[in-house]
């Protein structure tokens, strides 16, 4: 079964920093264009930041530039969010989605997702 599966959710105080994981099982991230999601209680799911199939592209929502940043590692399958000065608002699910391309609406797999918690 073909899977996402991200890691590094936590508890954090505003400020603070966390570097979330998304890895894969059963096939190769390098041929997807990898995005990160987050969806707060009662809002809708954004797509916060995105990296193409060669990495020499990135997106970021305007909430997050200059905090986030994203990469991928593709000997070891796994794209990073390295999220930092990490705010309230940054509170959410966060779930990673492969795509064709970061200007696909169309999402091909999903992750389970990680809940990232901002909180003193």
């Amino acid at each position: 079964q073909v899977q996402l599966v991200e890691s590094g959710g936590g508890l954090v105080q505003p400020g603070g920093s966390l570097r979330l994981s998304c890895a894969a099982s059963e096939f190769s991230l390098d041929k997807f264009a990898i995005g990160w999601f987050h969806q707060a209680p009662g809002k809708e799911r954004e797509m916060v930041s995105c990296i193409s199939v060669s990495g020499g592209n990135t997106y970021y929502t305007t909430s997050v530039k200059g905090r986030f940043t994203i990469s991928r590692d593709n000997a070891k399958n796994t794209v990073y969010l390295q999220m930092n000065s990490l705010k309230s608002e940054d509170a959410a699910v966060y779930s990673c989605a492969a795509k064709r391309s970061c200007r696909s609406d169309n999402v091909l797999f999903w992750g389970q997702g990680t809940q990232v918690t901002v909180s003193s």
